[in-house]
């Protein structure tokens, strides 16, 4: 593992440990056993290295996304959306420790989201959306189904179950399963 990838491993340690705000540059490229100076070598500022990490630490979401609607008929719909749900809860939970320090203020919240322009919690919706689409297009989903409505109605359980296991400390329960074929009994 080179020193980019060891300092993305280091940022995501420390930031899900003291989220974002409090993860500094020192005691990120300390944990990761650099320099600060290395640390800028690789990233512009602590904002590109949490870019950095939401796309190399935390679960393949829009990868799988993006394969799952270019090819949405290689799998059951039933087993895609199984899928997209188990990612999704995992992103989320991953993430959640990292991203929620940024809520804490709205100045943080507004200078990262003026950083980060078009990238942020969107993106994970508008994936889940295009693949339900493609769903549509290729006749497994009905012309009518809402597809922004069941792509939030996927995410945002997601997004619940992370938050009651970040609460909690504990394990986010696994309701992948029941969450497709509850979408699925409903559209």
């Amino acid at each position: 593992m080179g020193s980019r990838e060891e300092i993305v491993a280091a940022a995501a340690k420390v930031m899900r440990e003291q989220g974002y705000a409090h993860a500094t540059t020192k005691v990120i490229a300390r944990t990761a056993g650099y320099s600060e100076a290395m640390l800028y070598k690789h990233f512009r500022d602590k904002t590109d290295l949490f870019l950095s990490v939401l796309s190399d630490e935390l679960p393949a979401l829009g990868a799988t996304l993006a394969e799952l609607t270019a090819d949405p008929g290689r799998a059951p719909l039933r087993d895609n959306l199984v899928r997209v749900a188990r990612l999704g809860l995992a992103f989320y939970t991953d993430s959640f420790p990292i991203a929620i320090s940024m809520f804490s203020s709205r100045e943080l919240l507004r200078s990262h989201r003026d950083r980060v322009g078009g990238a942020g919690p969107r993106i994970p919706l508008k994936g889940v959306e295009d693949y339900l689409r493609a769903e549509v297009a290729l006749g497994r989903l009905e012309a009518d189904t809402d597809v922004e409505a069941v792509a939030a109605l996927l995410l945002g359980a997601c997004f619940q179950q992370a938050f009651l296991a970040t609460f909690e400390e504990t394990e986010p329960d696994d309701l992948a399963g029941r969450l497709a074929d509850t979408l699925l009994a409903a559209i």
